[in-house]
């Protein structure tokens, strides 16, 4: 919201509250006096400015606003400040809800209903009043701060969906080149130890063979053994990249980082957790190297500390360096170029994190970034626990204090009687139910059972604290919060797994516990048997079958109804969740397409000139002409550095793009890790290097389909081949039984004969014959095989 919105609702309630008072007082002819209108603008003009400000200093808006409508509500008439009493501080908790965290909000709403009861037991006792009106004030209190909560947390998973959207589509771009360069760094190295050492070793044998004739074999016999090499080490090119661990991870980089600058003489210590691949390592590495390089610039010889934490919602990279010993001259302090600072922050903003730099307390500098973590979810400081107990401390001393009451609340004699009366009971039983309702994420079960066995106490309450209000309200409330579980549990039941949870969240078990049958039913007889018990006890001259009748007809409406809602809700948000997964998923088919591209134009390169220039090669040699053999190893070394000058000028391939085979597995792998997934790909050696193309290509796509329903759980995926058949096995795949995914990979394997079945606990099994008919219509040719 920008300023407009936040002054919008602050003038809109000074218009509720003058139409209240003094408008109705105008209304029937009264005057309110000088003095009181005096008074209630200067509580209007506090009360404004405070909520105004709500969003920047949320807590301490509410503490503001509540003191001044209590301290106006002792000298001025009744109802002068009953809008901004209520709705005002209504409106603070819910910025409080939706601008700090679940602990700082629940803290409030329980320090300020327990104020209120404190302060109408210190004028009132324990026995005079039904004090219903404190129950529905700190039930108001509550609602909105819940909303704020829930506002807050769909407001939080929204920027994580972004977050993670704009981080998968960063890796869209950044696989293609990943791949461009590790086939570049790869040809190189081919190039600058088999051929240029043919070429150097032929030219000196052709140089000495009138006084050597015995290097010309030599130089022959290595021709064709690093011909050989060449071929096999441009078929390992043209394959698969190793598996991650043969390649250096990050935590290996950023060591073998820390260990370079401790060879130039710096004390560094390091503490590195593993990374996956991806953007957030690099921007790691990248801000580690740029801040120890500043050290050894400027404080050469001073202790440095390195901390990479990798978290599920955050990354910290932090860079400690103490001061400099004394007499250390800092001899590169004129080498930088000042835009150091700019190029780390920079990098930060780009993985979606921050980064902030300044001096220690012990006349060091320190450099901490905080990165997206493994759920790429919005970056949120930790609070700790100091904090927390001081935050306790002051709600208890405000609540308890003695003299806030006596200043805001006209004196009064309290009641002496020993009966305690309903508005206490009600407040005990409205206690239960939201400590019930904070616990039903956690013990669904234990919670709706709590909620269930306090249906009926309230009855009992209003017979034995004497209630005389309204005799349908008290059951009324009971209802309320029992809807409010029945709507979030079908909200859950409805949107299925969150894609977002690591863990799976504990959720009412389908079966044993039927909660789409048993709950409803459970609580529409609760409730239904309460409000009749209410009603009769009340005393009424309509008939019991009447009342009865009518009690459980009122339960299922407001039982139905909040179970509608609640489903309602869980559709959208799992709708949106699908929308997500469908971006995700084609970020990813892009990057692994674009990069599978790169791999296939630099193969055809190879194989149409530099595999057969080598292989010339080999056959010259074999041949024994070593003029020949020198001539076909220097052809095949200009091929590879034209090669190589097109691989890095990024030519686009043709407009039709492969499509990618289960040799693209490895891309695929590490497209998904680099958005946060921890995906674990196996290939056994049963499975042949060369499958059918429409196995290829089903068993590719089926196994996208299976990973990217993976969500950010753990998920292993084995290939093997047996008896004819290949076989996907997958685990940790909680939504491999969704209807959608499982539609998509009942249509792959079908159409080539194959079967699908899935297990318990996210498992799912595929199997493809290796051997089709030849007249099969399903199979593509290689036409199809490029879109």
């Amino acid at each position: 919201m920008n300023r407009t919105d936040d002054r919008l609702l602050p003038v809109l309630l000074i218009c509720a509250q003058a139409v209240v008072w003094p408008g109705a007082a105008l209304v029937r002819g009264a005057v309110p006096p000088a003095s009181a209108l005096l008074l209630a603008a200067l509580v209007v003009s506090v009360v404004t400015a405070a909520l105004v400000l709500r969003r920047v200093r949320p807590v301490a808006t509410l503490v503001v606003v509540a003191a001044a409508c209590a301290l106006g509500a002792g000298p001025l008439p009744a109802g002068a400040t009953a809008v901004l009493g209520t709705a005002g501080v209504a409106l603070a908790l819910f910025t409080v809800g939706t601008e700090r965290h679940a602990f700082t909000a629940v803290l409030c709403v329980v320090a300020l209903a327990a104020w209120q009861l404190l302060q109408d037991i210190n004028l009132h006792g324990l026995s005079d009043r039904n004090g219903l009106d404190l129950v529905l004030t700190a039930v108001l209190y509550a609602g909105t701060c819940g909303a704020g909560l829930l506002v807050r947390r769909r407001s939080r998973a929204r920027q994580a969906a972004e977050q993670l959207l704009k981080r998968a589509e960063s890796e869209r771009h950044r696989l293609p080149a990943a791949e461009r360069r590790r086939m570049e760094r790869e040809l190189h190295d081919v190039s600058a130890h088999h051929l240029t050492a043919v070429v150097v070793t032929a030219g000196a044998a052709l140089g000495l063979r009138e006084h050597r004739p015995e290097m010309a074999q030599e130089a022959l016999e290595f021709a064709v053994e690093a011909g050989r090499e060449v071929t096999r080490a441009l078929g390992a090119v043209r394959a698969p990249a190793p598996p991650r661990e043969d390649l250096p991870s990050p935590e290996e980089r950023l060591r073998d980082l820390v260990a370079g600058f401790r060879r130039l003489d710096q004390q560094v210590d390091c503490e590195i957790d593993p990374l996956p691949d991806g953007t957030v390592a690099d921007a790691a590495y990248g801000i580690v190297r740029e801040a120890l390089t500043n050290v050894a610039r400027h404080a050469p010889g001073a202790h440095t500390r390195v901390r990479v934490g990798y978290g599920d919602t955050r990354t910290d990279v932090v860079v400690t360096s103490a001061a400099p010993p004394a007499g250390a001259v800092a001899y590169g302090a004129g080498l930088g170029g000042g835009r150091g600072q700019g190029f780390l922050r920079s990098r930060a903003r780009e993985a979606g994190g921050t980064l902030t730099t300044g001096p220690t307390a012990e006349g060091g500098w320190e450099v901490r970034a905080v990165l997206p973590g493994r759920t790429a979810g919005p970056v949120e400081r930790c609070v700790p626990r100091s904090h927390r107990l001081a935050q306790l401390t002051v709600a208890v001393g405000l609540v308890v204090q003695p003299l806030l009451p006596a200043l805001v609340i006209r004196a009064q004699d309290a009641s002496s009687g020993t009966r305690v009366s309903a508005g206490v009971l009600f407040a005990l039983l409205a206690a239960a139910q939201a400590i019930a309702l904070l616990w039903l994420r956690r013990a669904p079960r234990a919670a709706h059972g709590v909620l269930l066995g306090l249906a009926p106490l309230w009855p009992v309450a209003m017979a034995t604290g004497e209630y005389t209000g309204p005799v349908i309200l008290p059951p009324a409330l009971s209802l309320l919060a029992t809807c409010a579980a029945l709507a979030a549990d079908a909200a859950r039941t409805a949107a299925g797994p969150s894609p977002a949870a690591r863990r799976p969240r504990v959720s009412l078990p389908a079966r044993p516990f039927r909660p789409r049958s048993f709950l409803p039913i459970a609580a529409v007889a609760a409730h239904a048997a309460a409000a009749s018990a209410a009603v009769l006890d009340h005393g009424t001259t309509v008939p019991v079958w009447v009342v009865a009748a009518s009690a459980t007809g009122a339960a299922c409406l407001a039982v139905g109804a909040a179970r509608w809602a609640g489903a309602l809700r869980g559709r959208g948000d799992r709708a949106d969740w699908g929308a997500r997964d469908e971006r995700l998923a084609a970020f990813t088919e892009e990057a692994v397409r674009d990069a599978w591209a790169e791999r296939r134009r630099i193969a055809a390169g190879l194989e149409s000139t530099v595999l057969s220039r080598t292989a010339d090669m080999v056959a010259e040699a074999e041949a024994g002409r070593l003029d020949v053999t020198a001539e076909r190893a220097r052809e095949a070394l200009a091929a590879m550095r034209a090669l190589l000058d097109a691989v890095r000028d990024g030519e686009n391939g043709p407009e039709l793009r492969p499509q990618p085979t289960l040799q693209a597995l490895d891309l695929l792998g590490q497209q998904l890790r680099a958005t946060g997934r921890d995906i674990e790909i196996r290939l056994t050696d049963r499975v042949p290097e060369r499958l059918p193309t429409a196995v290829d290509l089903a068993a590719y796509h089926a196994a996208e389909t299976v990973l990217a329903a993976s969500g950010e759980e753990s998920a292993v995926l084995e290939l093997d081949a047996e008896d004819g058949t290949l076989t996907l096995t997958a685990t940790g795949v909680p939504r491999a039984a969704d209807p959608v995914v499982r539609e998509r990979l009942t249509m792959r394997v079908s159409a080539l004969g194959g079967t699908l079945t899935t297990g318990p606990q996210g498992a799912v099994r595929l199997r493809l014959p290796l051997a089709l008919a030849p007249d099969n219509p399903h199979i593509p040719d290689n036409e199809e095989r490029e879109r």
